[in-house]
């Protein structure tokens, strides 16, 4: 029969046991969702499972952030990344309706009032003006680097999933299932013009714009990337394994960067079609 001590010693070691293991953070990524890079080179990583945001940097991959598993606190539903204006770390967050910042010592500061729905992208002029695209409200808004309690409607466009910015003020909206097509380009005060008509992409994630005007597209379901060339025509440009259900995207150099976060894995993509793992538990194509 156990006596009341050694009993309290079980009781102990199991609260210690459990608390040690709440304690151990993730070796690696969960379900990576988004992907961003700085002019550095230095790469952030949105998880939905972490939930949080890992940093890259050389080559080795820490937790930038460990959000709280509590919904409806800051990045425990993160979703997208872009960098600012100033070099600043920006993620929304559809727990708490929001877009963030991250200051010098690491900790978001909310942009807005919990005005957005589900943020699923992010673009940054070069002023720090902020397009974020809203799945829920079917919505682009607008506001100025310092945020906003009420960001500015500038474009109704239904299911935007993906954001591109030109220099010259052209803002490039990757959707879902909007009956304008899957590609629209905004120009001006929110005019909307028709880029991509129909529904070419099975199932569109973010988009990428680079400097000769070709548009790559991250396709979930079709599993792979597409190209459209500044003349609006489109092609798979990798498809299958090793890619499985690529989701995030963004331009890293030369290359691009693709999340796919039912491998939990960050791929690199070469001009030349070219394959390799960045950062992930996937062995090399």
């Amino acid at each position: 029969m156990k006596t009341l001590s050694s009993v309290l010693l079980t009781v102990v070691a199991v609260v210690h046991a459990s608390a040690t293991q709440a304690q151990e953070a993730p070796t690696s990524f969960l379900y990576p969702l988004a992907v961003t890079s700085t002019s550095d080179g230095t790469v952030y990583v949105a998880d939905r499972q972490l939930p949080g945001i890992w940093k890259i940097s050389d080559g080795e991959a820490s937790i930038y952030f460990q959000a709280s598993k509590k919904f409806r606190t800051p990045l425990n539903a993160v979703r997208c990344l872009a960098i600012d204006h100033e070099g600043k770390l920006l993620a929304g967050d559809s727990a708490t309706r929001d877009v963030y910042r991250f200051d010098d010592e690491a900790k978001p500061q909310p942009l807005t009032s919990g005005h957005i729905g589900i943020p699923m992208a992010i673009a940054v002029a070069g002023d720090g003006t902020i397009y974020t695209a809203d799945l829920e409200l079917h919505r682009i808004w607008k506001m100025p680097a310092a945020g906003s309690k009420e960001p500015e409607e500038y474009a109704v466009i239904n299911s935007p999933r993906g954001l591109a910015l030109e220099d010259d003020g052209v803002l490039w909206v990757l959707s879902t299932s909007s009956k304008n097509g899957q590609i629209q380009k905004v120009t001006g005060a929110g005019r909307i013009e028709q880029f991509i008509k129909g529904h070419p992409f099975k199932l569109p994630h973010n988009i990428v714009r680079t400097n000769d005007g070709s548009i790559f597209v991250t396709d979930n379901y079709g599993h792979g990337v597409w190209k459209v060339t500044a003349d609006g025509t489109k092609e798979k440009w990798i498809e299958g394994k090793p890619l499985d259900r690529p989701v995030g995207l963004c331009a890293h150099g030369e290359n691009l960067l693709i999340a796919d976060p039912h491998i939990r894995t960050i791929f690199s993509l070469a001009p030349d079609k070219s394959l390799t793992v960045f950062s992930g538990p996937q062995k090399q194509p």
